[in-house]
């Protein structure tokens, strides 16, 4: 009976991170459990209509216990949705009673129990449950029988019927991203044609920087085209048919290719000097493997689930990767400004050195505004909106990006001629003073 005390921590916080986490995209899903000793299992997030539908099919199902353990009873042992509106009335029952078992909960839709599976050796069920009641639900797995472990294979199919009655297995908020993906992704193809043309108007002053930059913009439009499809066939089928592992190629290449840019535009390579400092050197072999780590700990998010005992690890290993990855790509621009500031007392270029740091700033206060936005703006709508508006994170998200693409690129793009160099004596005198007058505090 040791283990009893266990299911009250365990069972509160695994409840309490079903609220703030954000799951995969619901589709058919097979998985193995072996030896699984956890009082509760997370396996499907998903937002239905009132004609939405979940299948369970579990077999080769063994339930062991220890020698001290009574043989478990099998109706200790199933499977139930969970509302959000019902998770804290849930949450409450438990935190009153520790030996308190979830599925005696009134707040639950309990779908089946271990009562029902067939008699061994070949322990199996299958059944598809309608959901008439429109909303987010959570597809648990509890066993509330002490010091045993469960083994068995799952399979899940959650999804919304259409009107002509074919199957939706996007959540209810996110059947809008296969044509909200695409949509963005020829935004960015006509991007790349602009700025192709850009370049081939300004042949003598494009940069190694701006080609850099324009494959970037080709990795963002084919991440984007991955991701429409990858979520078409997950709509349709059920299945990404592959798409999925495309999408985390180009997913990968595009991150990384994206703090690399802001790094290299940061220090000034290319168009202000023809070599990386040492310091600077060592960000991007600090930046370039983090992401690696992160795009890892994105595919085991994306492709597992919460079934999986380290999925919360892995959560937290791509934020803290994340937020280390942010605040690296910020040192070269602070590098940079500082820099200029110094060189602007002692060459006799105020004027030219004014135009550079003033754009070093604001190139500055739109990494850290897309920054902020993208890590704190999105998650707060993922976290407040509506299930059937988890779509319009994904927007801004893609808004938020396209816009600091045009900025980026239109603050550093190639240019023959520049204002900033036809100066006459008053101006330079001007900028002398602007140099000395104002500061800049990071």
């Amino acid at each position: 009976m040791a283990k009893i005390p266990l299911l009250l921590p365990l069972s509160v916080l695994l409840l309490s991170l079903l609220s703030l986490l954000s799951l995969s995209t619901a589709e058919i899903k097979s998985l193995t459990i072996t030896a699984d000793s956890r009082p509760m299992i997370l396996f499907e997030k998903f937002g239905f209509t009132r004609s939405g539908h979940v299948t369970i099919s579990v077999s080769s199902v063994s339930v062991a216990s220890s020698s001290a353990a009574p043989n478990p009873n099998p109706s200790r042992l199933g499977f139930f949705l969970l509302s959000e509106e019902s998770l804290l009335q849930v949450l409450v029952e438990i935190q009153q009673n520790p030996n308190f078992c979830v599925l005696d909960s009134h707040y639950i839709l309990s779908l089946f129990n271990f009562r029902e599976l067939s008699p061994p050796p070949h322990s199996r069920f299958e059944q598809s449950y309608p959901v008439t009641a429109p909303n987010e639900y959570s597809l648990f797995f509890a066993n509330c029988a002490p010091e045993t472990q469960v083994s068995m294979n799952v399979k899940t199919e959650v999804y919304n019927l259409d009107r002509d009655r074919s199957r939706d297995y996007l959540s209810a908020g996110l059947t809008q991203l296969p044509s909200l993906f695409f949509f963005f992704s020829v935004l960015y193809i006509g991007f790349f044609g602009i700025w192709i043309y850009i370049c081939l108007t300004n042949k003598r002053s494009v940069h190694r920087i701006h080609l850099v930059m324009g494959i970037l913009l080709i990795m963002k439009a084919l991440n984007l085209i991955c991701a429409a499809e990858d979520k078409h066939y997950v709509k349709v089928t059920g299945t990404p048919h592959g798409w999925d592992v495309l999408f985390y190629i180009f997913q990968f290449i595009r991150v990384v290719l994206l703090f690399t840019v802001i790094v290299l535009i940061g220090t000034g390579w290319s168009f202000l000097k023809p070599f990386l400092q040492e310091r600077e050197k060592k960000v991007l072999m600090i930046v370039i493997p983090l992401q690696v780590l992160a795009n890892v700990a994105s595919v085991v998010i994306g492709e597992t689930g919460p079934f999986i005992k380290d999925w919360v690890t892995w959560n937290q290993v791509f934020l803290l990767v994340d937020i280390i990855c942010c605040c690296a790509i910020i040192f070269p621009i602070v590098w940079s400004i500082r820099s200029l500031r110094e060189t602007s007392k002692t060459d006799g270029k105020a004027a030219r050195n004014l135009a550079k740091l003033t754009l070093f700033r604001q190139f500055y206060i739109v990494v850290i505004g897309y920054l902020y936005f993208t890590r704190i703006v999105v998650f707060a709508l993922k976290t407040i909106a509506a299930y059937k508006y988890q779509w319009v994170s994904n927007a801004a998200e893609e808004l938020a990006s396209l816009a600091f693409y045009i900025v980026i690129f239109y603050m550093f793009r190639p240019l023959e001629t520049n204002e900033y160099f036809v100066l006459d004596e008053e101006e330079e005198e001007a900028a002398e003073q602007a140099l000395r007058d104002e500061e800049f505090e990071l």
